[in-house]
């Protein structure tokens, strides 16, 4: 085997589903009507797309199985980063063409980042979470189907959270910026509790990582220093997020109160007829 692909995992079924999904997308940019930001777009889904591969077919893939703490960054990456890149390429908009309508129409961005976002963020906590319990994780170790469905899970779970987080502005409840955040912050709350829990925890909870890897850090340093991982790595996309809730919470504040001062500084005309020359 070539030394440089000798710890490098291989996965036909991710090879194949990241080919059908960036073909279809390439196809649909390909035949778009030419705008400002298309291409910006398009090259940050195809990013999203690759860095869910390399996640799974690269050495990132391999030492997963080894190590805890490899797992933990395969883990962040293809709930946090890879799903973060998609949604940043606007992908609601290769929608709209698929169905041959405007990109501007706003039923279209309603139907892509959903109706429910709270039930969007319980169900991805639910799988960031629930994958991380001893019986599933386990269970991911030693069989291949699993493995893929939980890569496959946390991708699909992750576009949708973010979608609620940084998709398009729609109408309805959850359409203001502090709303946003506190989907956010919830995620960020959950994350810390499954950081500390594994920082701090004094027992080995993943006992199958006991291999003959673990010579210079024992399991439970790994699994110690996983937990930190994963705690301190989801850290910077989530307060990059919130920075940008923010802002654009101000910049709404700003142009309301804007608009309320030039709505008392309009000049008004009085309502009394005045002839030509009379005052």
């Amino acid at each position: 085997m070539n030394p440089v692909l000798e710890h490098w995992s291989l996965s036909v079924a991710a090879l194949a589903c990241y080919t059908v999904a960036a073909a279809a997308h390439l196809c649909r940019v390909r035949t778009a009507p030419r705008q400002p930001g298309l291409i910006k777009d398009a090259l940050l889904v195809q990013a999203g797309l690759l860095v869910a591969l390399m996640a799974v077919v690269s050495p990132l893939g391999y030492w997963s199985g080894g190590y805890l703490w490899v797992r933990a960054m395969q883990d962040l990456t293809l709930c946090f980063i890879a799903p973060a890149l998609i949604v940043a390429g606007h992908p609601w908009l290769m929608l709209g063409r698929l169905r041959h309508q405007p990109a501007d129409v706003p039923e279209l961005e309603t139907t892509w980042s959903g109706v429910r976002p709270v039930l969007a963020v319980v169900i991805f906590n639910a799988a960031w979470l629930g994958w991380h319990v001893p019986a599933a994780f386990d269970l991911v170790q030693g069989s291949g189907p699993v493995r893929l469905a939980e890569h496959a899970c946390y991708l699909s779970a992750g576009v949708w959270f973010w979608l609620q987080v940084a998709g398009p502005r729609r109408p309805g409840r959850w359409q203001p910026p502090l709303r946003r955040l506190a989907l956010l912050t919830a995620t960020a709350v959950a994350g810390t509790v499954l950081g500390m829990v594994l920082v701090f925890g004094a027992n080995v909870i993943y006992p199958t990582y006991a291999n003959s890897l673990h010579h210079v850090m024992t399991v439970l340093d790994d699994q110690q220093l996983s937990g930190a991982v994963l705690w301190m790595g989801m850290m910077p996309p989530v307060v990059i997020a919130g920075v940008a809730l923010l802002i654009g919470w101000l910049n709404d504040e700003d142009s309301d109160a804007s608009a309320d001062l030039s709505r008392l500084l309009r000049h008004r005309t009085s309502g009394w007829y005045v002839r030509p020359g009379q005052r």
